[in-house]
């Protein structure tokens, strides 16, 4: 038992085959120290990333978080949350502007108003079922030529670029549901994959270019970088649980298969290498030829690889001089950076066992440095917010006073969704608000123009009757009069 902590981040990966809660303090030289982390497996209510039963992960996100307030002796008012999984994927879009009417020479300054409008106009796009989670800035075309910042210069023609990363609607809904019934408080949620990205990629991989391969259990996602921007972001599918399905289906439980791919899974392995005599132990019983345990490993091997290598955008294929980063717990099997280059023909390839951070932690499973936690610790750096609340006594009621609590936690300003930096997401009770805002103040805004328009109507009806024969000739002679009275 750990003594009461006051200030730290949670952060918690629903992955594709586990749910991940982690609690760090910061320290002033940039460090990370782990403080409590929980473990949970996901089968049973999260498919390939994705929430298929509610009520199943609500019930275990609460039951993570009690069991982290244990460890830290003290009560998590919110927590940071990495989005991810199957549904997630890029499509880009370009906005354009024609400029040369605003002036009389054909040109214009450009503000940043007008990229703003470009960044709203994208926003506003409608993709069937698809909800846009967050938009990656690319080049902006300022007449023919490309800046990646156009404020300032002189153009007849502006274009914006733009990456927008889609989820499935009905999974975001879901997501949030699933910290609704928990009673959770999101203080943020991150992209998943540009959480990992930060975590484990060096500046100068991000700037010459680079593929960034995380390999799940479930799933692989791909993530392109060039000149510190994000040029592409999927998901397969397909990951190394898929290895073990294959070798289970030599008529054994999965369990044995998976003991099996960690003994002697290799993702590839030379002809001459092979030796023909040798067999493999399937249970005391039965044995299989190495020959054709190194097939079924290396084929499904190849398809994840050549697979993630098809993501690569062409134009970006001749560019990525950072090479091929992998991560993740498929990127542990033995000779995985040969299968990667000779399946890709891209020879300058690395495996990133742990983020580039310092982290300090007795835990066994951090300290095994294997790749499966960097998502989780990437979302823990990325965190900014303080987590905590009161200490609880030992022996204390978890549930005694907790609503008291909330109350305090501090409001996030309601923002615009392109005042949202690359890699965060609005929560759906942070959009909600920003439409009711947007709601309130258009209203407004239709009462003033009802009002002006009013104030209109009446001010020629006045002038109207003003200006009626009958008003002008009673005007008329009470001028007269006037007049006479006055020469009187």
């Amino acid at each position: 038992m750990v003594a009461e902590q006051k200030d730290f981040i949670v952060a918690i990966e629903l992955g594709s085959s586990k749910v991940v809660a982690i609690a760090g303090q910061k320290k002033p030289d940039g460090s990370i120290s782990v403080l409590a982390m929980v473990k949970e497996d996901a089968s049973s209510f999260i498919r390939k990333g994705v929430v298929y039963n509610i009520d199943k992960t609500a019930q275990c996100l609460q039951s993570m978080v009690k069991k982290l307030e244990m460890q830290l002796q003290a009560r998590i008012l919110q927590v940071f949350v990495g989005v991810g999984g199957q549904s997630l994927r890029s499509v880009r879009n370009s906005v354009q502007r024609d400029l040369s009417g605003l002036s009389a020479d054909g040109s214009a300054i450009i503000t940043q108003e007008m990229v703003v409008e470009l960044m709203d106009e994208n926003l506003s796009l409608e993709y069937p079922e698809q909800k846009i989670l967050d938009v990656a800035e690319q080049e902006y075309r300022v007449d023919t030529q490309l800046q990646m910042d156009p404020v300032g210069i002189r153009a007849a023609k502006l274009e914006g670029n733009f990456l927008n990363i889609l989820m499935r609607k009905a999974f975001f809904q879901n997501l949030n549901r699933c910290f609704e019934l928990a009673e959770i408080k999101v203080a943020e949620m991150y992209l998943a994959p540009l959480a990992l990205a930060n975590a484990v990629l060096t500046e100068a991989e991000k700037r010459s270019g680079c593929v960034l391969v995380d390999i799940g259990a479930d799933t692989t996602t791909v993530t392109v970088f060039w000149k510190n921007v994000l040029r592409h972001l999927a998901v397969i599918p397909l990951g190394s649980n898929n290895i073990t399905k294959d070798i289970a289906s030599l008529q054994m439980e999965e369990a044995d298969a998976e003991q099996m791919k960690l003994k002697y899974g290799c993702a590839y392995t030379e002809n001459n290498d092979i030796d023909p005599t040798l067999k493999y132990s399937i249970d005391p019983e039965r044995q299989i030829e190495s020959r054709r345990f190194i097939q079924i490993v290396e084929a499904r091997m190849q398809e994840i690889i050549e697979n993630a290598s098809y993501q690569i955008p062409s134009e970006y294929s001749d560019k990525l001089l950072g090479g091929i980063i992998l991560t993740g717990g498929g990127s542990n099997m033995r000779n995985i950076e040969k299968a990667v280059s000779t399946y890709t023909r891209i020879d300058k390839v690395r495996v990133a066992k742990f983020v580039t951070t310092t982290i300090n932690s007795g835990n066994d499973l951090l300290k095994a440095r294997n790749g499966i936690f960097n998502t989780v610790l990437g979302l823990l750096l990325k965190g900014d917010i303080n987590c905590a609340g009161n200490g609880i006594s030992r022996g204390g009621d978890l549930f005694e006073d907790q609503k008291e609590e909330e109350v305090n936690v501090p409001e996030r300003p309601v923002r615009k969704a392109s005042e949202v930096e690359t890699g965060t997401i609005r929560t759906q009770q942070e959009e909600d608000k920003a439409a009711e805002l947007a709601r309130q103040q258009r209203e407004a805004q239709e009462r003033k123009e009802r009002e002006e328009e009013e104030r209109r109507l009446e001010e020629e009806r006045r002038l109207k009757k003003e200006n009626s024969g009958w008003n002008r000739f009673k005007r008329s002679v009470k001028k007269i009069t006037t007049d006479i009275f006055a020469e009187e």
